[in-house]
């Protein structure tokens, strides 16, 4: 292992090296004793020393636990390798602890005759995931070679993510950019934060579309991929997404969800390298929060 890896997590090791694998995935291979430092099995915080060698075992295909549900997919492309879907807001992208059904894994199940491996057999062709509340354009793969050469474009930042959010008031600048650490909050642990002394580097890019003193509609574009950037870093901003129950309980009684969608994506197709570009319809509970909160 290289001097510039010492000192560092095994699982951070890891996902830098390996960007087609999730970090979730990385430690579940861990703790399961398919990675090994020196010939020995390990645990996900070990630190990795200069000279280290560090060797992964890509275990036997597991089968799929998951059953296919016939919940209906708003398809914007789909062709032998990848599918892009607009996902609707309250659909949960994976199985976990507590919902086992009703997920996009399962309709895309019984959707599509394939599907990536990489992500274990709870999250077949996930390559990168939406929260449960956030609408809009997710792509998935139907074969682990686009599963991979997607992780890669996700790892390297050249995917295009544009996002549409309504927060609460009238942002001072109309444009900017919003660069902080995002990492676990210290003690509200279903939040994240940007003042984490361990965080990971995180830059949003954003621009006003419309407002009026009660709320902003503002265009956001993600330079990184952290979990609740955008609500973190609008939080921080002092502009929270409206309905956003964890980081701004006070500005949700209004809506039933928060108010994200994930407006545009664009990447290199996986086997033609073609640019593909698309783009999800504003969902009807979104405008009208527009019309209530800034057209009224």
């Amino acid at each position: 292992m290289s001097a510039d890896d010492a000192k560092l997590r095994l699982d951070h090791v890891l996902a830098k090296r390996l960007p087609e694998y999730s970090r979730s995935r990385l430690q579940q291979l861990i703790r399961s004793g398919f990675v090994r430092i020196n010939g020995a099995t390990t645990r996900p915080r070990q630190i990795v020393r200069a000279g280290d060698k560090i060797d992964l075992t890509e275990p036997p295909v597991e089968k799929i636990d998951v059953r296919p549900e016939a919940i209906p997919l708003d398809v914007l492309f789909e062709d032998d390798d990848l599918i892009v879907i607009n996902k609707p807001a309250g659909l949960t992208v994976h199985p976990g602890a507590g919902h086992r059904e009703h997920t996009l894994v399962n309709a895309l199940l019984s959707h599509c005759a394939t599907l990536s491996g990489i992500g274990g057999k709870e999250r077949p062709g996930i390559v990168h995931r939406l929260d449960k509340e956030t609408s809009g354009c997710l792509v998935a793969a139907k074969n682990d070679t686009a599963h991979r050469e997607l992780s890669k474009q996700f790892a390297a930042r050249t995917v295009e993510k544009i996002y549409l959010a309504l927060v609460a008031g009238k942002l001072r600048k109309p444009a900017g950019v919003i660069e902080g650490k995002i990492g676990r909050h210290p003690i509200h642990r279903q939040r994240m934060s940007a003042t984490s002394p361990r965080g990971r580097p995180a830059k949003t890019e954003y621009r006003v579309i419309r407002s009026s003193d009660q709320a902003s509609l503002v265009e956001c574009r993600l330079h990184s991929g952290r979990t609740h950037q955008i609500r973190v870093h609008l939080h921080h901003l002092g502009h929270p997404v409206l309905g956003d129950k964890i980081y701004a309980p006070q500005f949700a009684k209004s809506f039933a969800r928060q108010m994200l969608h994930a407006w545009k994506l664009g990447f290199r197709h996986p086997r033609s390298g073609e640019c593909k570009h698309f783009e999800a319809p504003l969902p009807a509970d979104f405008a009208t929060g527009i019309q209530l909160t800034i057209e009224s």
